[in-house]
This record gives structure tokens, C-alpha cells and sequence, in this order.
């Protein structure tokens, strides 16, 4: 197991083997670089061992309320949980600020302990049939053990509605996701699983000039906490608010910034001002800012050289075409640093995509009169809003839908989208308050944030062992952000509203006069590139993997990538979806 993640932590490495149980660590050293600091650690009296993958970016603040009861023998933020899990028990990981997945073995009653950070930044996935009780940091170490490999239908249908398998599910039957913000207790062969910080925020009751200040300051603190550690520090830099934000907020605490940028380049140079329009913005704001800036160009050649890697890594899939980007951008991240902080969760906590402006108008469509409604219904445009429960609205937001998905999905397979909505309504929406773009917000950063974004982009970096920062996903920041009101965050005119007001006077001008785009990629236009369409043919058929022969109606799938390469039809995020899917079952010899 600790061979198959020696990609993520290729400093040292580490075994520990009581009666009954085992532990494993691959160590990337950032802070206390020594090697007593090394994993498995144990504490003082040798009763409690801990393997931990993450940062604790309060664990000073922590040690010092713990020294007088415990004589610490490291600088490690990895002794402080065990300190404090010895004083606390299971409350120590609600007091944690940081990113963080981790297991403790309890000598004293031969139990297990295992958490997983309030915003769901680091992975902590489980087997579990009864008996046998195996986890890691990504399912290819679970599979170094004889455990069945037998798809998980349910999450096979979950995967092409969202593009990634929603907590606890994986695509594997009997393996699991610890959620976020959730502690796993296994005694005596029962296991127990439970939140922790779940206390609902208080409403702020500061006016809205007075909320803009102290949110800049909170940021301000948070990149300061998150540049703790003993190794180079620097900024993946996208062009947008968020991320200029963090470089702002960091140039005020270092000098000689490193920043890097993903770009792409593509033969014909079809459009590529379009997607390469934030590189440009980006090169514009390092320079504003006086930074060091790297760039990395990413062509159709690296995407068909890199699929299979990509999809190695992407051990639980996650569906999207700037994936493979993102892991080339980190492995030349990891030649200059160590660490590397980037603008990940500002759109979910602060209301920056237009699915929310969306909500919004059909909030304020479903409050008119029903004459107006049966008017504005007769344009397709005015009927989508009339909604007729907010997770009706979320799907149509969110899923693929079903005309298409059951054109190239198997029936024998294929599940309509009720009980995908059952499931998010059950799981989520139901516990939403609010109006719709508030739940919309909510339900993002329990479900899509770290089940697709943070999954995603754990793996796509600790694969090159280039640990990912999110200071906007810091603990203060959360609570603070989940306690100003919706109108502070998105209205039908503006998204992101505070955090552009908090900071408009510090970063460059340009940057406001920009529309959402989203960070997206020329995924489209690689399938047209002669040699990625010969190998997506030879991918998306019944020959390529015997065991998903059944799954798909290959006809369908080869009539879809036709209509998409002549350009009748765009079918990007079906064929990636698969294309994915299929790579990946045949690398994990997945059963069906």
C-alpha cells in the first residue's frame, strides 16, 4: 500500500504493525523536516500511533494550550493531534483548522480513529465488509489487497448524471468516502460514523460596508495562516478574483512570488484566444504584482500522452477535461515549490457562478402571478424557471439528462434521474435554508466542492507530491461566509459581491471589467485532432475492456462522436464521461 502512494509523499516513508492492525505513511516534509517528525508518530506514552495526510494551520495556536499536559518532542502539526486527541478524544478534529484526513490507533481500547477535514480538501477512502477494515488516501492502495473489484451500479449511474460519485458511494461496491466534516470510530468490529461541527452559523447582523471589511481582513489572516511551513510557497494564478486575490493577500506577507499558469496550445490555433483568455489576465496580474511567473503550455499531444496517467490517479473518477491541466501544471509546479495556494472555493462560498443568479430569477419568476407565468411559459427560456421544487431547479442546473444518457447507456444499466434526486433532496436540499441560490450554495460545498473539485484536485497534484492550499476553504473563513446573508453574496445583476468589494481597491482594474468564465479547456476540439480521435475510437468500443462491453449501446457512442467531430453536435461531457470511465475500469480491472 505505502509503495502504491509513494507519488504522494516521496520524502520518507513509514510501516508500523501491531496485533491486528497496520499502518503505513509516505511523508511529504513541510513542516519540521526532520526526521522525527517521520509517520507512523506515536505519542509519549506509546499508547496511541498516528498516520495523518494534510496541514493544521492553527496547530501553534493549539500546542501552547496543551504544553503544560504534554511534553512535545517535535515542531510537527502531526504531534498536536495527538495531543490533543489524548486530552479531547474525538472532539479534537472540530477544533482543527486546516486540511486534513487522519487515523489514530487507540492501544488503550484497540479502536480506530479516523477524520476527515471540515471542508473535504484531503480524500480518506475506506473497505469495509464486516470484517476486514482497510483504508487509504486513494482506492489503488485498497486494491493492493484481494478485495472484489465489482462496479457499483448505482454509483456507475450517480457518475454520468454528476460527473462524480457523490459521498459515501465510490464506483467500487464496498468502498467508501469518509464525508466531510465526519469522524469514524471501529471497535470490537462495529463501526461508527458521525459528524462533528454540524452547529448551524448565526446569521451576521453587520451592515454591509461593515461585513466588506472585516471579510478582507479575515482573508488577509487566512493566506497568512496558509503559508505556514518550512518549504517554497506559490500561487497557481488563473486570472480570476479569487485566485489575484490570494497573490495580493500573500504579496502583503512575502516577497518574490512565484506564480504559474496553465495554458493551451493548440494546432490550427483554432479559438485559442478563447480558452487561453485568463492565461493572458493572469500574465497580466503577475506583472501588476511583480511576481515570478511560470507558464506551462499544454498541446493535444501532451493530452494524449497523459490520458492514461491522469486516469491512474483519478482512482474514484471525476469527469472533467481540464483534469489532465491540471496535473501537468502541477508536476512543473513541483520543480520551484512545494506548496502551492490557489483561489479554489471562492465561487461556492461568496456565489460566483450564474446557476445562482439563475436560482434567483426563478425565485423571483415563481412569486408572479399565474396568468404572467402561463405568458412568459409559451418562451422555452421563461418555462425553465417556473420550477416546481428547488431540486427540479437543481437538476436541471446540475444533471445530464436522461434523453441523452439513455441513448448510450445500456437499459439494463441505465437509472432515470428520480432516484438521483431523490438521493440529493434526502442528502442535501432537504436540510437547505433559504432561497434557491442560497441552498445552491450550500449544497456545493457539501457535495460538488469535495466530492468533484477537491478530490480532483488532490489527486491531479499529490501525484507530482505538490500539496494544494485553499485559504478561502479555511475553517474562519467558512463560518464567517455561511453567516452573511445571500443579497451580501449574489443578486441578479452581480456574483461574488463582497469578495470583489472587499478587495477592488487592491487588485489591478482589468480584473473587474471580465465576465464569468469559468476555468474550462479546448476539450471539444481535441477530439477532432486526428490522433486523439483515433485513440477516443479505439476507447469508445465494445472491444477495448470485455468486462463494459454490456454497459453501453456502442452504435449510440460511435454516432455521438461522429456528430460531435463533423461539429452537428456539441458532446463533450458525455464522450470525456466515458472516455474517463472506461480508461479507468480497464487500468483497476474492474468487474462488472
Amino acid at each position: 500500500m505505502v509503495q502504491a502512494l509513494s507519488h504522494r509523499g516521496p520524502d520518507a516513508d513509514g510501516v508500523f504493525v501491531d496485533e491486528g492492525v497496520s499502518l503505513g505513511h509516505n511523508r511529504l516534509s513541510i513542516i519540521d523536516l526532520s526526521s522525527h517528525a517521520n509517520q507512523p508518530m506515536f505519542d509519549n506514552k506509546k499508547e496511541l500511533a498516528i498516520v495523518f495526510n494534510g496541514e493544521i494551520y492553527n496547530f501553534q495556536e493549539i500546542k501552547k494550550k496543551l504544553e503544560k499536559e504534554y511534553e512535545f518532542k517535535t515542531n510537527s502539526d502531526t504531534e498536536v493531534i495527538l495531543a490533543g486527541y489524548r486530552k479531547w478524544g474525538r472532539d479534537v478534529a472540530d477544533k482543527l483548522n486546516g486540511m486534513f484526513a487522519f487515523a489514530i490507533w487507540d492501544r488503550r481500547d484497540n479502536s480506530l480513529f479516523c477524520a476527515r477535514d471540515g471542508a473535504g480538501m484531503k480524500p480518506l477512502y475506506y473497505f469495509w465488509n464486516g470484517e476486514r477494515f482497510i483504508f487509504a488516501s486513494e482506492m489503488q492502495a485498497i486494491l493492493t489487497h484481494d478485495v472484489p473489484r465489482t462496479l457499483h451500479r448505482e454509483a456507475f449511474n450517480h457518475y454520468f448524471r454528476m460527473l462524480y460519485t457523490p459521498e459515501p458511494m465510490t464506483m467500487i461496491e464496498n468502498i467508501y468516502k469518509l464525508p466531510s466534516s465526519h469522524t469514524l470510530i471501529l471497535r470490537g468490529g462495529s463501526l461508527h460514523i458521525e459528524p462533528y461541527g454540524q452547529e448551524p452559523v448565526e446569521a451576521t447582523n453587520l451592515s454591509y460596508p461593515e461585513a466588506v471589511a472585516i471579510l478582507r481582513e479575515k482573508v488577509l489572516s487566512s493566506v497568512e495562516r496558509h503559508l505556514v511551513g518550512d518549504v517554497p510557497v506559490g500561487v497557481y494564478l488563473s486570472g480570476g478574483i479569487d485566485s489575484s486575490t490570494v497573490l495580493f493577500s500573500m504579496s502583503q506577507f512575502r516577497d518574490n512570488i512565484q506564480t504559474f499558469t496553465v495554458g493551451f496550445d493548440l494546432k490550427n490555433k483554432e479559438e485559442e484566444s478563447k480558452f487561453n483568455h485568463d492565461f493572458e489576465l493572469a500574465k497580466k496580474t503577475a506583472k501588476f504584482f511583480g511576481a515570478h511567473h511560470h507558464t506551462v503550455m499544454v498541446s493535444e499531444k501532451d493530452v494524449l500522452d497523459s490520458f492514461e496517467e491522469m486516469a491512474a490517479h483519478n482512482s474514484d473518477p471525476v469527469s472533467n477535461p481540464t483534469s489532465i491541466a491540471m496535473m501537468l501544471l502541477a508536476k512543473f509546479a513541483k520543480s520551484k515549490v512545494t506548496v502551492s495556494l490557489t483561489g479554489n472555493a471562492g465561487d461556492e462560498l461568496f456565489g460566483g457562478y450564474d446557476r445562482y443568479k439563475i436560482a434567483m430569477a426563478a425565485h423571483y419568476y415563481k412569486k408572479l402571478p399565474k396568468f404572467f407565468r402561463l405568458i412568459g411559459n409559451q418562451y422555452e427560456k421563461a418555462s425553465k424557471l417556473d420550477y416546481k421544487s428547488t431540486i427540479d431547479l437543481f437538476a436541471q442546473c446540475m444533471f445530464e439528462k436522461d434523453a441523452k444518457l439513455s441513448k448510450v447507456i445500456s437499459s439494463s444499466v441505465f437509472a432515470d434521474d428520480s432516484r438521483i434526486k431523490e438521493y440529493f433532496q434526502d442528502k442535501y436540499i432537504s436540510h437547505c435554508a433559504g432561497d434557491p441560490a442560497e441552498c445552491f450554495m450550500q449544497v456545493d460545498q457539501k457535495s460538488w466542492l469535495p466530492e468533484h473539485f477537491f478530490m480532483l484536485s488532490d489527486k491531479m497534484s499529490m501525484a507530482s507530491a505538490l500539496e494544494e492550499r485553499m485559504p478561502f476553504a479555511d475553517k474562519e473563513l467558512v463560518a464567517f461566509s455561511r453567516s452573511l446573508p445571500r443579497k451580501y453574496k449574489v443578486d441578479l445583476l452581480r456574483t461574488k459581491k463582497i469578495l470583489k468589494d472587499a478587495f477592488r481597491n487592491d487588485l489591478p482594474d482589468f480584473l473587474f471589467d471580465q465576465p464569468k468564465r469559468g476555468w474550462f479547456s479546448p476539450g471539444a476540439k481535441w477530439f477532432r485532432d486526428p490522433d486523439f480521435e483515433k485513440f477516443a475510437r479505439e476507447v469508445l468500443s465494445q472491444n477495448y475492456y470485455e468486462e463494459t462491453r454490456t454497459l453501453f449501446n456502442w452504435s449510440a457512442v460511435e454516432e455521438m462522436l461522429d456528430k460531435h467531430i463533423s461539429k452537428e453536435k456539441y458532446n463533450l461531457t458525455i464522450l470525456w464521461a466515458i472516455l474517463t470511465f472506461q480508461v479507468w475500469a480497464r487500468k483497476y480491472r474492474i468487474e462488472i
